[in-house]
């Protein structure tokens, strides 16, 4: 399993996603929530590029100074008690301090966590038994009125210094991951990491989709949808999922192993974008077919036209672009494969609290 990637038994498009919107639902492009964008390169191919910046909580850094200040009081503090604090100084919203890191741990209360271990490790702060109290050191440092405290202030304290420079082997000393272009914590340079390369695979599979057979583009949307929980076992999917003989499937398939509900597919693998005319057509059928639910995958993209016209109709229909395509194959393990697994461990401060 891959950093930050969250695990789930089954994606229910229709039903999950619902709680977006009660009638109808349109997946927009990979990442777009998180300031990521898709655009074609000159040679035709997509080309992804993340953006951490648009993550609205800012890095650690910006936390360094009003967590000292929230010490000056003298008083001893509990990380969980300094989240409001932090939230009310950087004037954080509701929706801002609700921010979660892909494996699901508040981005807030990690940036807090992690401004307590640097102002620690330069001494400016103690910590004893998940507690936290200002030092001298850290008075003087607010007696001092600095403008910031950031890593480069951080660093005129040796034992800061020996934090954020691991030797190596006993060679010359390796940097850890504490200082990146934007002030991100090293839990940010793990997501901009596993983003990056989940993209660069995504952008690979749509290549290779599109130079497949169409019967190929048949078999792997039908053992997605099996992978994601539909349709019983893939033998039963792909006789319920037709051939319509246009480079795409055209069907219905089960929403859930007994079929207590079917789901309409149609999968087709389009150059150009997705218009409103193609959905319009598209809802249409969910009659004939008698589902109440649909999905549309496409390789290409949805225009915007499109996205509107299924948020005011009755039929829940989602729209899963070819970036979005991608995102599904490689969270539920179709043609890709895990080529290492990384374990990013915590410690369990409720451990030391028992001692």
């Amino acid at each position: 399993m891959v950093p930050g990637a969250q695990e789930q038994g089954r994606s229910e498009l229709p039903s999950a996603l619902a709680r977006t919107h009660p009638k109808c639902l349109a997946v927009g492009p990979h990442w777009q929530s998180m300031g990521s964008r898709s655009r074609p390169s000159s040679n035709g191919r997509l080309r992804l590029a993340v953006d951490l910046r648009a993550v609205a909580v800012p890095g650690v850094q910006s936390f360094l100074l009003p967590l000292l200040r929230a010490f000056a009081d003298g008083a001893e503090h509990r990380q969980p008690d300094l989240i409001p604090t932090l939230a009310a100084a950087l004037s954080l919203s509701e929706s801002e301090q609700a921010e979660a890191l892909p494996g699901g741990r508040n981005r807030l209360s990690n940036r807090v966590g992690w401004g307590c271990t640097y102002l620690h490790k330069a001494g400016l702060i103690t910590r004893q038994r998940g507690v936290f109290q200002i030092t001298d050191e850290g008075r003087r440092v607010l007696q001092q009125a600095p403008a910031q405290i950031d890593v480069a202030f951080l660093k005129r304290y040796p034992s800061f210094v020996e934090f954020s420079q691991r030797s190596a082997g006993g060679e010359s000393p390796s940097r850890t991951v504490i200082e990146t272009d934007h002030g991100d914590d090293p839990d940010d340079v793990m997501e901009r990491l596993w983003r990056g390369r989940q993209q660069l695979v995504g952008g690979e599979l749509l290549e290779r989709i599109a130079a497949a057979s169409p019967a190929f583009f048949e078999q792997l949307v039908v053992r997605l949808l099996v992978a994601m929980g539909y349709g019983g076992s893939y033998a039963e999917a792909a006789r319920v999922v037709g051939r319509s003989g246009d480079e795409g499937i055209d069907g219905i398939i089960k929403e859930d192993r007994l079929g207590l509900d079917v789901i309409y597919v149609q999968a087709k693998r389009w150059q150009g974008v997705v218009g409103r005319p193609e959905i319009q057509k598209f809802a249409g059928s969910l009659i004939g077919a008698g589902a109440g639910k649909g999905v549309f995958i496409t390789t290409s993209a949805f225009t915007k036209e499109a996205r509107e016209y299924v948020q005011h109709i009755e039929k829940r229909i989602v729209l899963i672009d070819g970036a979005q395509l991608a995102d599904l194959m490689i969270e539920h393990g179709v043609a890709v494969t895990p080529e290492r697994t990384y374990v990013i461990p915590r410690v369990d401060a409720d451990f030391f609290d028992q001692g």
